[in-house]
């Protein structure tokens, strides 16, 4: 298996394809194996380096605090590990955030930014998301697994709203206008942020990209042939 020691973890991650590098960064408790489709159509064009995040799939999970600057070094160290200067950078719902951090402190090393279902204010404790705690609670039990209660205690306490005007890279903002999870003015709210964005919405939730990776596939391809 692809495993590389970096920020002293044993990350799991995959390559397929040629071409311009673009690293996937998965969401909240999904690994590799869960983005096959994407990652299929992506590799037709791109170089993609995917990972499974610090707590998921078969990269470790150390038994500390996680927080996003923390899984977003996992992915800078991994890139240099793999001798990749610079990158297309897709975050997804988690995955944004630390996307979004990446390229806040390492923007030299970010080609565009693509983030997808996501949003980078601290999560409110709303009735959707202690719904989202309860299953998050009983996944982790399902799978004596405490990776996934650690991601989403990084996520609940990151905010970078006061800093998304110093991203200077080409970004895209891609949102589903019917996702609860991740409400769609947090989208409006990033674009209006983001000097250099675009903002691209599907009449669809939160998780569209699994049911319909071809829409993802065309918005990334057609954003990245115009940048």
């Amino acid at each position: 298996m692809p495993i590389a020691n970096v920020n002293n973890i044993n990350v799991y991650y995959e390559i397929h394809g040629d071409g311009d590098p673009l690293c996937l960064i998965p969401g909240l408790n999904n690994d590799v194996r869960d983005y096959k489709k994407i990652v299929t159509l992506l590799s037709k064009s791109f170089k993609v380096i995917v990972l499974d995040n610090r707590g998921s799939g078969r990269t470790e999970k150390p038994d500390d605090p996680y927080s996003i600057s923390i899984m977003s070094q996992d992915v800078v160290e991994l890139l240099r590990y793999l001798g990749i200067d610079k990158a297309h950078i897709v975050g997804i719902s988690l995955g944004g955030r630390i996307a979004t951090e990446l390229v806040l402190e390492h923007q030299d090393m970010v080609n565009t930014l693509i983030l997808v279902s996501t949003y980078v204010s601290r999560i409110e404790r709303n009735l959707q998301s202690r719904r989202l705690d309860i299953i998050i609670k009983l996944l982790s039990i399902w799978k004596q697994n405490d990776g996934v209660l650690r991601q989403r205690e990084a996520a609940r306490g990151y905010d970078a709203t006061h800093r998304l005007h110093e991203i200077k890279v080409s970004t895209l903002i891609i949102h589903g206008k019917k996702d609860t999870f991740t409400p769609y003015k947090f989208a409006e709210d990033m674009h209006a942020k983001i000097r250099n964005s675009r903002l691209i919405t599907f009449n669809s939730g939160h998780m569209f990209f699994f049911f319909r990776p071809e829409q993802l596939f065309n918005a990334i391809t057609n954003f990245l042939l115009k940048s």
